[in-house]
């Protein structure tokens, strides 16, 4: 229903070619704004609820105390990856979790995990390469989800969040606190929730709109020729030089995938297109510029690093054992 609203203001109402560069990222940017604000506030308002309704500080207490072995970060990424979200989509259910004071840890394993792997992903790969280089794929993404969000939960960074969110944090254990004491019934808490939630989406939407119209204008103008030359020698270094021209762009995994096949046709070996997509999905200045109301740039510079280290390593296994 979006994508045909979007289609029908920008191509109908605006009159813009389809065919265009300038429709097609004037066409993305208003179909990612309305989704990205209607999960982030739908998504708020569930977690208002959960907050309201179970003692979201015994589930942050409990995970907190007791030793899982990485159990935890191994469920949260696979949490991620049965969610269809890109990575500014994921965004949304991130913030709900630091929100309820979720172990950072955790939360980062989804958000590494989320865009990688999903049931659209999966289903592409398994017609593009097959069902070796699919099965690959997935549990490489599970492990980097997992690796690195135990990694980043090592070294106690909740000290790198913003304020803005530091404040929910302590503004969501209050409302739960108070709450539990009373009675009040679901229809008579549900306008304050969903003026809470609202506040979050209006807390984050020059963001958003600001991140979206930076991925709105690589994803028209940035021509697929320029990286496929880049990329076709092979040698070791592409696989960061990969990584380093992905991060500017910005799509999900299904938008990807076709790219990365002709990348593969042209030459590119597969590891090296396969780290272009994680790093295309997984990392993004769009998605660095949301990020930033959640954290300071110094935790989005720690979380950006982290993942390209283990997306570079992960295009270098894949070059090793597909070549």
């Amino acid at each position: 229903m979006i994508q045909s609203f979007a289609d029908w203001l920008v191509y109908g109402i605006f009159g813009l070619d389809s065919a265009a560069k300038i429709g097609q990222a004037v066409n993305f940017f208003f179909y990612d704004s309305l989704k990205i604000l209607i999960l982030l506030f739908l998504i708020s308002a569930v977690m208002g609820v959960i907050n309201a309704y179970f003692p979201i500080d015994r589930l942050r207490n409990f995970l907190q105390s007791h030793k899982f072995y990485g159990l935890d970060y191994l469920l949260a990424s696979l949490f991620g990856a049965i969610t269809p979200f890109c990575s500014c989509s994921s965004i949304p259910l991130f913030i709900g979790f630091v929100k309820g004071g979720i172990p950072l840890g955790v939360t980062f394993s989804f958000l590494i995990l989320s865009p990688l792997v999903n049931e659209v992903a999966v289903a592409m790969f398994l017609g593009t390469f097959g069902v070796k280089v699919t099965a690959i794929y997935v549990l490489s993404g599970i492990l980097l989800g997992t690796i690195g969000g135990i990694s980043l939960g090592h070294f106690r960074l909740e000290r790198f969040l913003s304020p803005w969110v530091v404040q929910l944090q302590q503004q969501s254990i209050a409302e739960t606190q108070g709450w539990i004491a009373d009675n009040t019934s679901f229809w008579k808490r549900l306008p304050d929730i969903l003026k809470d939630s609202w506040g979050i989406v209006r807390g984050v939407l020059i963001y958003v709109l600001i991140g979206i119209s930076i991925g709105a204008a690589i994803h028209g103008f940035v021509p697929e020729g320029f990286f496929s030359g880049a990329l076709g020698s092979g040698k070791w270094w592409t696989v960061p030089l990969a990584v380093v021209l992905a991060v500017p762009m910005y799509s999900n995994a299904a938008g990807i995938i076709p790219l990365v096949e002709a990348f593969v046709q042209k030459g590119v070996a597969l590891g090296t297109a396969i780290s272009f997509m994680m790093a295309v999905v997984g990392l993004s200045l769009p998605e660095a510029t949301m990020l930033k109301k959640v954290m300071t740039w110094k935790l989005i510079g720690i979380f950006f690093g982290t993942v390209t280290l283990f997306i570079i390593l992960s295009g270098w296994f894949f070059n090793i054992i597909l070549h």
